[in-house]
């Protein structure tokens, strides 16, 4: 299969994953109302596929909706939907309808040794720059409730305000019975919680990176 483009990779990931869910492939319209384009134009990111090995045209298409389907055979076994974070809603159930934008297609191999109860969130903001990790990111993460000295976690925090609790992406540190939530982004300080007087609540570790998604 030659090169993909960035968003030609994107279109591809849509395909495997709506591919996964629901075992046949999107219609031209669901994939311009997924990426916000005009019906032709996701018809030709879906041609420039097909020219590069990455589709193929189904038996008999001719002019039905859903003319082109992934060459190898996408079936529940062969990816995993993972589902993708946009915010953590403090109080509500993690995975929780309000808080998905989508999935994740990946690779069962991809999370080998790593569990099955993984999910995506979406970066926010510069805090981890340090780290390579950018806004609009999507970082893997493996849920847990215990990490070690300088993991990234996604921790929830409570307001020192009294608001509701957030979700942040940090690396997670100890200094004695304190924890300290670093950034990795030279402008910002690190988050430093005394016991007894914010709740922090380690909500997974951070396994992997995406971008372009």
């Amino acid at each position: 299969m030659r090169e993909l483009t960035g968003r030609q990779r994107e279109v591809l990931g849509f395909m495997r994953s709506f591919q996964a869910r629901h075992e046949v492939p999107p219609t031209v319209r669901e994939v311009a109302d997924r990426f916000g384009v005009t019906p032709r134009a996701a018809f030709d990111h879906l041609r420039a596929l097909e020219r590069k090995g990455a589709l193929q045209r189904r038996p008999s298409a001719g002019r039905i909706s859903r003319p082109l389907t992934l060459v190898e055979p996408v079936g529940r076994r062969a990816y995993r939907p993972v589902p993708i974070l946009g915010r953590i809603a403090a109080g509500a159930p993690l995975l929780a309808e309000e808080n998905r934008e989508g999935e994740l297609p990946i690779a069962p191999t991809a999370l080998a040794d790593r569990g099955e109860d993984v999910f995506a969130l979406r970066v926010r903001g510069q805090s981890m720059i340090g780290a390579h990790i950018c806004d609009g990111d999507l970082v893997l993460v493996r849920r847990q409730e215990s990490a070690q000295p300088n993991d990234i976690v996604v921790a929830m925090l409570e307001s020192e305000a009294g608001g509701d609790a957030e979700a942040t992406v940090k690396r997670y540190l100890r200094d004695g019975q304190r924890v300290v939530l670093k950034p990795e982004n030279p402008t910002m300080q690190p988050i430093v919680v005394e016991p007894g007087k914010r709740e922090v609540k380690i909500l997974g570790k951070v396994i992997g990176l995406l971008r372009g998604f």
